[in-house]
Parts: C-alpha cells; structure tokens; sequence
C-alpha cells in the first residue's frame, strides 16, 4: 500500500481525496518509481483546485513532475535503484502523476538525476527550473549573451522566474526582474537581480505599438499584456522567451516589434521535449545552477498540504519553489 493524492470528477461533481492505493491501481508502463519528492506547479494548482480544465481523464493522481529510485524496470537503460527524475510527458494531466508514493512511468521519460543533485534538489528545480533552464538556452541559441545588453525576467518571484534570475546572473547577464510582490525587492537582489521593477509597470493594456527599447531579450512567464509590453520594449533584433500565462492566455499586440525591430517571440515547451535534449537540459542545469541559491528559493510541503498551498500559489502568496515531500 502506498499514499496518493487522488482527484476524481463524477457528473461535474470535483473531488480530491488522500487515499491508499496498490500498486495494482498504477497504469501500466515499464518503469516503478519509489517516489521521493514532487512539486506543486502552476498547473498543478490550477487541476488541484479544479480551477482550469488541466485534468483530462479521471481519476487522476496530480503532479507533473516526480523524484524517486527505480524500485522495478524492464529496461536495462533504466537499472534499478537509479535516482531519476520525470517531469512533462502528461503527468497529472493524462497520466498519473507525482503527488504519490509510487508512480509507473515510461522509461524513455526518466532522466538520471545528476550526481550534484539530490531528489529534493531535482524536483526543487523540477518543472519550473527545468523550463527556466529552457529559456536560457533560448535566449543563447539567439545570440543574446551577457553583453547584448539588460534581459528581463517577468514573473519573477515565481518558481520559473526565480531560477531564471538565478541562473541569468550567474552567467553574467545585467537581469531585470519584474514582481508584483512587496516583499521581492531584497529577494530578487539576493537571486542576482540588477534591477527589480513593478509589474504595474507592464501589466496594464498599451495603445502604442513600439515602446523605448530597454531589453536585449527576456524569459516572461506572464503572458497577456505584459508579454505584449515587452515586446514593445524590446531591443532591435532581441528576443522574448515565453513560457507562461500567469496574467492570461491572450496576446493583443501589433506586428511592429517584429517588422520593425526584428525582435523574436519564441515559445517554449517543456512537456514533450526528446530525451536527448532532456538530458543536455540537465547537464547545463548542473554546472549552471547556485544550489545555495536554489535553497533559499525553495520550501517543502507534505501531500496533506497540497490543496492549501494550491491555492496559496493561484493567489499569489507562494514566493520561489514549493517541494511536496512524499513521505512526510
């Protein structure tokens, strides 16, 4: 028997239950993970209170992102008693997720955690930090580099934003940090930011197509307004890396950044990414990333916890990252 965080839907009637489940009521696949540590993301808050339609089949065990030890395989690439992390791939949206003592996944979804890391510091990282690393190697694949000028982060006492500070000061970027948070100046500062902004200053409609260019690139995990806003803020042949919606799903903006700026909107997606590009994300996050800093970005939860923290995390009171200890 092991616990699990089950949410159910029955005639539109939402529920969520910690319940005891076998390893029999687990779909099938070829890899058993002892589950270690999960995390409460975004969207996991979203399909915990059943407040976005994330869910796609019932029931549904949350979390989109677990760490554990191989405790039975199939696969001779995926021994037993490897520590692996799983993030993307459907969990907790059409797939059982993390937010459970015991998961079967796919083999070609794990990723061996690097030895600098532990689980807790995996999934401190998970989802959130693995998508933040995404947007950096973006940012780099455009050319935007330390010296092409400021970069913006928005969202940025978010889990993604937060590690993207992080790891865009470490490399020697000039980073602005935007946040809504009262609190943020002195933590932003302490993660390397260089300058920390007022949403405000970006989250209301604009009616001018361009705007002063102030960033070579940026990392918004926002959306809406403020991702239009940036990008008419946006330097001459920058680029902008979205990854979020936070303020909203919709994009109202004009062609002039890109006709002419030149600037680049790019997308990121962190879901289905191959294993090959799994993999070099992980090594980068390994020499890349403070782990002191990433301690102070992170707090730990146990699997009672989760519904609270929800929705905490959907009204803008969780800073930095939130790990779910399985075994609390």
């Amino acid at each position: 028997m092991f616990r699990a965080l089950v949410l159910d839907k029955v005639d539109d009637k939402f529920g969520l239950d910690l319940k005891d489940l076998t390893d029999d009521d687990l779909p099938e696949a070829d890899v058993l993970v002892d589950v270690e540590y999960s995390t409460v993301n975004y969207k996991d808050a979203l399909a915990v209170t059943d407040s976005s339609p994330v869910v796609r089949m019932w029931p549904m065990v949350p979390g989109i992102d677990l760490a554990g030890r191989v405790a039975e395989s199939d696969r001779n690439d995926v021994p037993v008693g490897t520590p692996v992390v799983v993030n993307g791939w459907g969990l907790g949206e059409t797939w059982w997720g993390g937010h459970a003592q015991r998961a079967r996944v796919r083999g070609e979804w794990t990723v061996p955690v690097p030895e600098v890391f532990d689980t807790a510091q995996a999934m401190a990282i998970g989802t959130a930090g693995y998508t933040a690393m995404l947007c950096v190697l973006a940012l780099e694949d455009h050319d935007v580099g330390p010296d092409s000028g400021p970069v913006l982060v928005t969202g940025a006492s978010g889990g993604v934003g937060g590690v993207a500070v992080s790891l865009l000061a470490g490399l020697g970027y000039e980073v602005h940090a935007s946040t809504g948070r009262p609190d943020g100046v002195d933590y932003l500062r302490a993660l390397g930011a260089a300058e920390v902004i007022d949403r405000a200053e970006l989250s209301e409609p604009s009616k001018r197509p361009l705007a002063a260019a102030r960033w070579a690139g940026a990392v918004d995990a926002v959306g809406s307004h403020t991702l239009a806003n940036v990008l008419a803020a946006t330097s001459p042949g920058g680029c902008v890396v979205a990854c979020g919606l936070a303020q909203g799903m919709d994009l109202s903006t004009s062609v002039a950044p890109f006709i002419l700026r030149g600037v680049t909107l790019r997308g990121v997606d962190s879901v289905t990414i191959p294993r090959p590009h799994r993999l070099m994300t992980w090594e980068r996050l390994a020499t890349d990333l403070d782990t002191d800093l990433l301690a102070s970005m992170t707090n730990t939860v146990s699997l009672e916890e989760v519904p609270g923290v929800s929705g905490e995390l959907l009204a803008g009171r969780v800073r930095g990252r939130l790990v779910v200890d399985v075994n609390r």
